[in-house]
């Protein structure tokens, strides 16, 4: 009878040191496969994050390069008669713009008499030219820079010879008409409502935004 329980106890500690000993052997293997998991799985996090990243690093560069920086932009305002037609132009990166429109110099008669003859012009900014409230259409088109030179000497130019002003003949869509005709672009019918020629002109060349020049 005094036999039993040592026999028993001795049952006891064999199975805690077994219980111990496999313990330790799966533990190592357990911890194995669950940071090989994780590794795995991160490194699955890591190639999907730099599959979606690498396309959006590629396209914006090309995005901005074809803009250009610099810009010619069609525009018409309301005027107390017809309206009037007239260009921005400048670099994107400025605030400050450059206007260019023909427009009879002088007061209300001036450009009553311009309907039966020639009468002096001016080729400047003229009032409402800059303010967004009068605003009737616009159409910008964006060039590069040696582009942008050219584009800007010839309107220099066109302003230097552009010296009288008729409502018929020498007028203001006839004016940034030559200016689109320059650039390469499709030129509506001159002799319109300014806001019509606008957008006919960016309807006729489908809204395009580039131009490019042919090379001299």
């Amino acid at each position: 009878m005094t036999n039993k329980p040592d026999r028993a106890g001795s049952c006891i500690l064999a199975g805690l040191a077994l219980a111990t000993m496999l313990a330790g052997m799966m533990t190592p293997a357990s911890a194995y496969e669950t940071n090989k998991r994780m590794a795995d799985a991160s490194a699955l996090v890591s190639t999907d994050t730099a599959s979606r990243a690498a396309p959006q690093a590629t396209r914006r560069p090309v995005t901005r390069a074809e803009k250009g920086p610099y810009y010619v932009d069609f525009r018409a305002r309301t005027a107390a008669s017809w309206g009037h037609a007239f260009v921005w132009y400048g670099k994107t990166s400025e605030r400050a713009v450059e206007v260019a429109g023909l427009t009879p110099a002088g007061d209300t008669w001036t450009y009553v008499l311009g309907y039966f003859t020639w009468v002096p012009s001016e080729t400047g900014a003229s009032y409402g030219d800059l303010d967004p409230d009068y605003l009737t259409a616009s159409y910008r088109v964006y060039l590069n820079e040696a582009d942008a030179k050219r584009v800007f000497a010839y309107i220099e130019k066109l302003k230097a010879s552009s010296p009288v002003w008729n409502a018929e003949t020498t007028n203001c869509t006839g004016f940034i008409g030559d200016i689109a005709e320059y650039m390469g672009l499709k030129v509506p019918n001159r002799w319109q409502r300014p806001e019509n020629f606008v957008n006919s002109l960016k309807e006729m060349n489908g809204g395009r935004q580039v131009v490019r020049l042919s090379a001299e």
